[in-house]
């Protein structure tokens, strides 16, 4: 309990330290640039979103815990059945004394009361969950999500699914629709869809147009310089996507609107959301994409790949420059990529109904490919570009260009 203690107590003297630095900073104008440009990175700023992408929750504690209902479903979830939906746990918000006991089996991993003593320790990535005692008994009370539930995962250094955070990297063990299903405020019908949608998946605008085709998670490191967030590129910058999420999504208190999708949404009557987005946006512009391990791909075969993909392959057509993507520049018709058609088309769906290149750098992390998730290996990427394009691509091209792909 001691440790548990100590713990929150670094938190609550370390997050108003940020604020008032923070609040310096904008004062002195160093944090005019809010997210596209000027004076260069701040440090300050970025720990501030650092904070925000990891632990705010935008006050959507009315969407999850007053709609939804989920402190009653979570209630009776055990760490083992967490993991396995793609929880993860931050063993650095771990206690020593909690360590030994996982790692000792003292601490009983199929017992709901220890999801509650990790929800305590904002151990949980990306849920913040507010345990109380009631009747002398802990009792979930209030439960919220913040970015990192889908946009963070873990090393897996101490266990599987419990490690140290890798912040950006999308969570594709992540089964949104099973979590959500959960909810004891949802229709049969509804959990059915939710159900539907599998790891790594989930449908933006599920909820905004009654349609069903989930998208893959989307990674979000390596968009220093890309304008064009989305997989359709609905805003110019992350901002824009995050209020979409924040407000559409997670149910946080504040508003959206965007007129190209007959959509505005106020929840509650402040705003938690507007004043966080440009410390968030600067952190999430830090994060840089994830270098190859070492050895996972031949250095030799990869050079070779080069050329292919800046010449047979034609990739670098709309893969081109620093970020891999002409995404700046251009938006591509859904008859350019080669995860369509599809019914309900994922383009016709969104502000713009046309297709930004996706950036490749990292991309050996985030399997699987396409925004549909239909590439399960970037093999099959390759095969897939190859056979609907028409490139005739001999299978040590095909091999060669893999490799390069992934060592970006």
């Amino acid at each position: 309990m001691n440790d548990r203690v100590s713990t929150a107590r670094r938190l609550v003297r370390a997050q108003p330290g940020l604020r008032l630095l923070a609040a310096a900073a904008l004062m002195s104008g160093v944090l005019s640039a809010c997210g596209g440009g000027g004076g260069g990175p701040d440090p300050v700023q970025i720990a501030e979103g650092k904070q925000i992408f990891r632990f705010d929750t935008f006050g959507d504690e009315q969407q999850w815990t007053g709609k939804l209902r989920m402190q009653e479903a979570l209630s009776t979830v055990d760490p083992t059945t967490a993991l396995s939906v793609g929880l993860k746990v931050d063993s650095e918000a771990l206690p020593a004394a909690v360590v030994q006991g996982i790692q000792n089996g003292s601490i009983d991993l199929k017992s709901p009361a220890t999801t509650l003593a990790l929800l305590k320790l904002d151990a949980v990535v990306g849920v913040k969950g507010t345990v109380t005692n009631v009747g002398g008994k802990d009792t979930l009370t209030s439960v919220g999500i913040t970015c990192a539930l889908c946009h963070s995962t873990v090393d897996n250094s101490f266990a599987a699914g419990i490690g140290k955070r890798l912040d950006g990297w999308p969570n594709r063990d992540l089964n949104p629709g099973a979590i959500i299903a959960l909810s004891p405020a949802l229709t049969t019908a509804q959990k059915a869809v939710y159900n539907s949608w599998g790891k790594g998946m989930y449908d933006p605008r599920f909820n905004i147009d009654g349609k069903n085709k989930p998208a893959v998670i989307p990674p979000a490191f390596g968009l220093e310089g890309v304008h064009k967030i989305t997989f359709t590129g609905d805003g110019d910058e992350i901002a824009y996507w995050n209020r979409y999420v924040a407000v559409t999504q997670m149910g946080a208190l504040g508003s959206f609107s965007e007129p190209r999708l007959n959509l505005s949404i106020t929840n509650g009557t402040v705003d938690l959301v507007t004043s966080k987005l440009p410390a968030l946006q600067a952190y999430q512009l830090s994060i840089k994409a994830p270098a190859p391990p070492a050895g996972s791909f031949d250095v030799a075969a990869a050079g070779r790949g080069k050329a292919v993909f800046e010449g047979a392959g034609k990739c670098s057509t709309c893969h081109s420059g620093d970020q891999f993507t002409d995404a700046n520049s251009v938006l591509h018709p859904p008859s350019d990529p080669v995860a369509e058609p599809e019914t309900p088309s994922y383009a016709s769906r969104s502000a713009t109904r046309l297709y930004r290149t996706s950036p490749l750098r990292g991309v050996w992390q985030h399997a699987p490919y396409f925004h549909d998730g239909s590439a399960p290996t970037l093999e099959a990427v390759v095969a897939t570009y190859n056979t609907k394009r028409s490139l005739g691509l001999t299978a040590a091209q095909m091999a060669d260009l893999t490799q390069y792909l992934k060592s970006l």
